[in-house]
């Protein structure tokens, strides 16, 4: 039975399954930065990220065109990161204008970072434990595609099983 006044992010069995990861060395963050790299050549965004999501700020564990102080920080607060959508949502989280969107549109990300597109799939291991989100931001407002969402997803699963195989190894 699921407890809809406890924040998903804060699921022990999720934390925990976040932890077993073997996504914390440098061979695993090469690997997910090819994946970052795909998910934003592949979608046309400027940024692509692969994230985890720990219990009070998202981790990215694999990036490509990030800059300025996510990248030094290789992370961000829950309360501001996008990713947190697809954790909560257990679902694709789509912002064709964040600038427009109610939820997001004071999200310092957007106001002064300047963030106008986002898409992210969950990462959903075999336990139904979403892990983080496989992600493409952009500069410009844009509609995401039925295709484009497929492939997003499509990668997202790719992400989950090479973790998975890294963390059975």
């Amino acid at each position: 039975m699921l407890d809809h006044d406890v924040d998903p992010i804060q699921d022990a069995q999720r934390l925990e399954a976040v932890a077993a990861l073997d996504a914390f060395t440098p061979d695993a963050r090469a690997r997910l930065d090819r994946f970052a790299q795909r998910a934003a050549e592949d979608l046309h965004g400027d940024i692509g990220a692969v994230s985890l999501m720990l219990d009070s700020a998202v981790f990215f564990a694999g990036s490509h065109g990030l800059e300025g102080w996510i990248a030094a920080a290789a992370g961000m607060p829950a309360e501001i990161a996008l990713c947190a959508g697809a954790v909560r949502r257990r679902a694709t989280y789509v912002l064709e204008d964040a600038a427009r969107d109610p939820e997001q549109q004071d999200n310092p990300l957007v106001t002064v970072d300047g963030i106008r597109s986002y898409a992210g799939a969950p990462l959903v291991n075999a336990s139904g434990h979403v892990l983080g989100a496989c992600c493409v931001v952009g500069w410009s407002p844009r509609r995401f595609t039925t295709g484009d969402i497929q492939a997003l997803e499509t990668l997202a699963a790719e992400i989950v099983a090479v973790l998975e195989h890294d963390r059975s190894s």
